[in-house]
């Protein structure tokens, strides 16, 4: 009954956050005088000073803009209350992190919910504490209310904050438009050929095995941010996997089943339809991990002289040692995942709007309160934005995969130990994995962070490259070359590395995009230049145009 009702233990930690400080009453005191002694410094100086042209004592980070209306700085009511409100949520994190005799698990988990209780109490978040919602009901008469309202009721109704406007994207008329077709599928997997821009192509096809938590099209979102489109433009052979977005009939879909019948089929299509030995094989997110897997997983065969089918890899904001999880790792402990297993047992898949709303969680002033205010204080219509409509797309898992995959590779972090996983009847090792990569990290990564990423370089025997792109988990990939550049990156050998720092310290940063670092690198590495091959062959003749069926499903 406990564990149904605080399936994330959040009482728990933060119950234990309360004992230790009253197990330490002197230094809780120590820590509420210094509170207490911020409070007045705070109050004096607003009743001194004033608001008009005063700077603020306590300010929120670089990135928080809840309070960029003028009157948050100019009123002295309004500003009381921000720096207050400031106050108390840095005060309560820092407080948290210093309980004494605690686990950094339970202190960062303890931070991690009083933070979102404490976003969701933001002054910005109330109508009456709201200065830009209660000007522009003013200023519209209050149409700007009933606008809210009905948001409000219509988003009650769909049991979602709209994040989007989804009557502004459809996928294959202006999202995930670039030609091609579907020449190979099975009962998880569709793979998408698409078509040659140039005369002439690489003769080393790339496979980009996309994150199945996801759908495919972020990698071919429009033309301007299309890595596929890129790369197609810059003279390559490109396949792509869409993939099926599982039932409850597909419960017993195992991890390794994605390895083997989905990247390994896909892989072994493209030699096919490509008459070629070997493929360029590029993950992105999960579906890098599962690459990594793959590639420890070919290894064997290599030892036994037999040539693996993967000449190379890439590896996208790529996780293979989850002990740096990144903020995803509050929700990973037994307790949580016997109660998700639970409820995954009970539908025979994780619903993909719980994926998203942990997403959503990660980065909740952003993802949940900013839609809050916008769509139901301010009355707006959500944006087109059609990144947030990749977002909101969800995919469902498979029980059995997710079950997997959350217990072994977060929770027990198996992969990064040598022959501690086996995947289709062989142990993973991937200090075996011998061939060139390619590895990308990005540099504000709170999903993959890019040194938890890196610490593939000190793992795989081969030749690493790495490029750390400034930018998250989304945008520092889709990042194509713009003029004048918008981002930029560091990259440079990492063979063997173990320190990311030192490596980054090394390097000077380089203006716009990794791709042409990435393109440049990848062009020797796949072979002669040779005529287009067709979309598909007899064995594998084209099935649908691009985007196929399996990305339209819901």
């Amino acid at each position: 009954m406990y564990k149904s009702f605080d399936p994330f233990g959040i009482i728990a930690a933060c119950g234990k956050v309360q004992e230790a400080w009253w197990a330490h009453p002197f230094l809780l005191q120590q820590e509420l005088t210094r509170l207490a002694e911020r409070s007045v410094a705070v109050a004096n100086r607003q009743l001194t000073t004033g608001r008009s042209n005063g700077k603020d004592l306590v300010s929120g980070a670089a990135y928080d803009e809840r309070f960029k209306h003028p009157l948050w700085t100019k009123s002295l009511y309004l500003g009381t209350l921000k720096e207050n409100y400031l106050l108390y949520s840095q005060w309560m994190e820092e407080a948290i992190y210093k309980a004494p005799k605690l686990t950094y698990k339970t202190r960062r988990k303890a931070a991690f919910w009083t933070s979102e209780l404490l976003n969701g109490m933001a002054p910005t978040n109330f109508f009456w504490t709201n200065p830009e919602a209660v000007m522009r009901a003013i200023n519209t008469g209050g149409k700007s209310c009933v606008d809210g309202w009905r948001n409000f009721l219509s988003d009650a109704a769909a049991g979602k904050i709209s994040m989007v406007d989804e009557r502004a994207f459809e996928v294959g008329v202006n999202l995930a438009t670039s030609p091609g077709a579907v020449v190979f599928r099975n009962e998880l997997v569709e793979l998408i050929q698409y078509a040659p821009t140039t005369d002439r192509v690489q003769s080393v096809p790339i496979v980009i095995v996309a994150p199945w938590i996801n759908k495919y099209y972020i990698l071919d979102l429009n033309q301007r941010y299309s890595l596929v489109r890129h790369l197609v433009g810059q003279g390559f052979t490109v396949f792509v996997t869409s993939w099926k977005n599982p039932g409850a009939d597909m419960r017993d879909t195992a991890f390794e089943d994605y390895m083997l019948k989905g990247v390994l089929a896909s892989v072994n299509a493209a030699r096919d339809i490509c008459g070629v030995e070997q493929v360029h094989l590029t993950g992105y997110c999960i579906g890098g991990t599962l690459v990594s897997a793959l590639a420890a997983w070919l290894e064997r065969d290599t030892a036994r002289k037999n040539q693996s089918p993967v000449a190379h890899v890439t590896m996208l904001t790529t996780l293979v040692d989850f002990s740096e999880a990144g903020e995803m790792a509050v929700f990973i402990d037994k307790d949580s995942l016997d109660a998700l297993d639970d409820l995954m047992a009970h539908h025979g898949f994780l619903d993909g709007n719980d994926m998203v709303m942990s997403f959503r969680t990660l980065r909740s002033n952003g993802l949940i309160w900013n839609h809050w205010v916008q769509n139901y204080l301010l009355g707006e219509t959500p944006a087109a934005f059609d990144v947030l409509y990749w977002n909101s797309d969800s995919t469902r898992m498979p029980y059995a995969m997710h079950s997997f995959y959350l217990r072994e590779f977060y929770l027990n972090n198996k992969l990064v130990r040598p022959d501690g996983l086996t995947l289709g009847g062989r142990p993973i090792d991937l200090t075996r994995i011998t061939l060139p990569m390619y590895v990308v990290g990005t540099e504000q990564d709170h999903i993959a962070p890019w040194k938890a990423a890196f610490k593939i370089c000190a793992l795989a025997k081969g030749p690493v490259r790495f490029a750390l792109a400034t930018s998250g988990h989304i945008m520092g990939v889709l990042s194509p070359p713009v003029d004048p550049p918008k981002r930029g990156y560091w990259m440079g050998d990492a063979t063997g590395a173990t320190d990311p720092d030192a490596w980054r310290a090394k390097l000077d940063k380089a203006s716009n995009s990794w791709w042409t670092d990435w393109v440049a690198w990848l062009k020797p590495q796949c072979g002669e230049l040779r005529k287009p091959p067709v979309l598909g062959n007899q064995k594998h003749p084209q099935l649908a145009p691009a985007p196929g069926e399996y990305v339209m499903e819901r």
